[in-house]
């Protein structure tokens, strides 16, 4: 009797035939050619992993300028010479790897975030916004900002005394945990990028692949990191971009609840609900930036939509030429500049002399 062990990984070779297990039942492994292939590389590379599959033939010719660029913003300097071995960017042959592919200046990894007008996909679609295509490092940045912009400060005048709560749409700090997590642990051998989705109610968050090798469902929920790509995760962590201290998760189900991460197959789904106040009339239907106030439905006067538009166009507008485009006095430009930031449409950086004005 031919005992062949369970797993698709394993083959068990008898009189010259390889057998692998498919369920209950053994199987000649010629039978099924495509898992003949991914036998044959698992035995000789290891598991696939984006640093020993290959890019596409047609990602060879690869440029890291703007990979040296972020680095350089971090305070870490890469040589030339070295940093492609240094980041392991290149296989055992010396080929660019899918790790090289999605830190390159422009590749083809679509990392999308989907507006729908309602609470699941089967609501009309209402915008895409692409956020892929490039470095995944600048990819993370531009869908932290977006979400930073559409996490509407609400006004909760509930029972007030004195001074007002302020209540942001969503914890923003677990979305960038998710974020990271969802960037760092996807599996991107089939090139795909996370997904992010907006709903009504809330926003999920889709990494493809679900667990790490070694990780079980009771090690994740208590934040036992074992990254599902090791050396991109150790750039994160060198750029500090993240932490490695396992405190992810653990702070997402803190505040939202277990509920709110679904450990699937082949993806892991995180859902940030939305904390809405019932007086706020408002939606978050943001698509054209320049209308990206009146998508918001927030009720602004006219000269607050008007400083909006020119602190846009010009982000080191002055008081002053603010007063003789909106047609205000010095107190009225200053009482509607404090509106705006107190609603969390705007935001001063930096002094008062140098600074600028960032919606």
């Amino acid at each position: 009797m031919l005992k062949v062990p369970a797993s698709k990984l394993v083959q068990t070779k008898y009189k010259n035939v390889a057998y692998f297990r498919i369920g209950s039942s053994k199987e000649k492994l010629s039978k099924f050619p495509e898992w003949e292939l991914k036998l044959n590389f698992t035995l000789q590379s290891g598991f696939p992993t984006i640093n020993n599959v290959l890019a596409p033939d047609y990602a060879q010719d690869l440029t890291f300028k703007k990979l040296f660029v972020y680095y350089s913003i971090k305070g870490i300097e890469i040589k030339k010479e070295t940093f492609e071995k240094t980041l392991k960017l290149r296989n055992k042959d010396g080929l660019y790897n899918i790790m090289a592919y999605i830190l390159s200046d422009q590749n083809s990894i679509p990392i999308r975030v989907s507006i729908f007008n309602g609470d699941d996909k089967s609501a009309p679609l209402y915008s895409i916004k692409e956020f892929g295509n490039m470095c995944i490092l600048y990819s993370l940045d531009r869908i932290l900002d977006y979400a930073d912009a559409i996490n509407i400060i609400q006004a909760d005048e509930t029972n007030r005394i004195s001074e007002r709560k302020d209540v942001p749409l969503f914890d923003f700090e677990v979305l960038h945990e998710a974020l990271l997590n969802a960037f760092i642990h996807n599996k991107r051998l089939t090139l795909n990028g996370p997904q992010i989705s907006i709903f009504k109610n809330r926003i999920e968050i889709l990494s493809h692949g679900g667990l790490a090798i070694d990780q079980d469902e009771k090690g994740f929920y208590s934040g036992t990191s074992i990254p599902v790509n090791e050396v991109l995760a150790s750039i994160f962590l060198q750029l500090r971009l993240s932490e490695r201290s396992g405190r992810s998760v653990p702070k997402i189900i803190g505040r939202y609840g277990k509920e709110a991460i679904k450990i699937e197959k082949n993806r892991i789904v995180v859902t940030i609900p939305f904390e809405r106040i019932d007086t706020v009339g408002f939606d978050i239907d943001a698509d054209d930036e320049e209308d990206n106030v009146e998508e918001l439905e927030i009720r602004l006067n006219e000269s607050q939509k008007k400083i909006i538009k020119f602190i846009r166009n010009n982000s080191s507008v002055t008081s002053k030429e603010l007063m003789n485009e909106v047609n205000l006095s010095e107190p009225g430009v200053k009482k509607n500049l404090k509106q705006l930031k107190d609603m969390g449409l705007i935001k001063r950086i930096g002094a008062n002399k140098n600074g600028y004005w960032k919606v």
